[in-house]
């Protein structure tokens, strides 16, 4: 038995929460540069992309995506947010979190996170090594390419996860607590812009993420690659 190999190996112990909001309303910020039916596609590649690495990722154990559209969830459990609260990224969150904790005691050996569902150039193996990072933490974060913002926001056992999403999300989760963990390109760099896409699939992005991005012009005038 090669023990050291075993030991690299992260143990399936996170349950990891993604809000997703529904393609019509979702990425606004590119529709000054993609027209409406190809920026809700993009929004939906986006979703299943990231949803992908994270149900791939060997330190996840389970993955709650919490939202309003079942078909975005991929392979995921799905959560639908309710219709009788007011809705929005910070109560979807806590809906999530809520509802992952009320299933089962078995939570309470595991760590909790909360992934945002924009991160296309996110790879399994990038979000295994933040999540072992974070393990080490009671309360952790990575912050997004741009520097103001979230991507991730983590609990390990013992600890309760109530994050703060949002404009200025960093500087709030640094100030309530949170550490800050260094991370990969993949999991840092959310699209909210086409510059941001373009950087995303310069990285390497999944599949679909890939294909509907591929009509696409960005930086130039130049077409996204298409996938192979």
């Amino acid at each position: 038995m090669n023990r050291a190999a075993d030991a690299a190996v992260p143990t399936a112990a996170w349950t990891v929460v993604i809000p997703v909001k529904a393609p019509a309303g979702a990425k606004t910020r590119l529709a000054v540069a993609v027209p409406t039916v190809e920026r809700e596609a993009l929004a939906r590649a986006f979703a299943l992309d990231t949803i992908a690495a994270a149900l791939a990722a060997r330190s996840v154990a389970r993955v709650v995506v919490v939202g309003d559209d079942a078909s975005l969830a991929g392979e995921a459990e799905f959560v639908p947010e309710p219709v009788d609260r007011p809705r929005g990224l910070t109560r979807a969150i806590e809906y999530g979190i809520a509802h992952a904790g009320a299933s089962g005691d078995e939570l309470e050996a595991q760590g909790v996170a909360v992934l945002l569902g924009d991160l296309p150039a996110l790879k399994p193996e990038e979000l295994d090594a933040a999540l072992d990072a974070a393990a080490r933490h009671p309360l952790a974060f990575v912050r997004d390419a741009d520097g103001t913002g979230t991507t991730l926001a983590t609990a390990s056992s013992g600890a309760v996860l109530r994050p703060h999403f949002g404009a200025d999300s960093a500087a709030r989760h640094a100030a309530a607590g949170f550490v800050e963990l260094e991370a990969s390109a993949g999991l840092t760099r959310d699209v909210d812009t086409i510059d941001a896409l373009a950087d995303a699939l310069e990285l390497g992005v999944g599949p679909l993420t890939s294909a509907a991005a591929s009509r696409i012009p960005l930086r130039g005038g130049a077409s996204a690659p298409k996938s192979s």
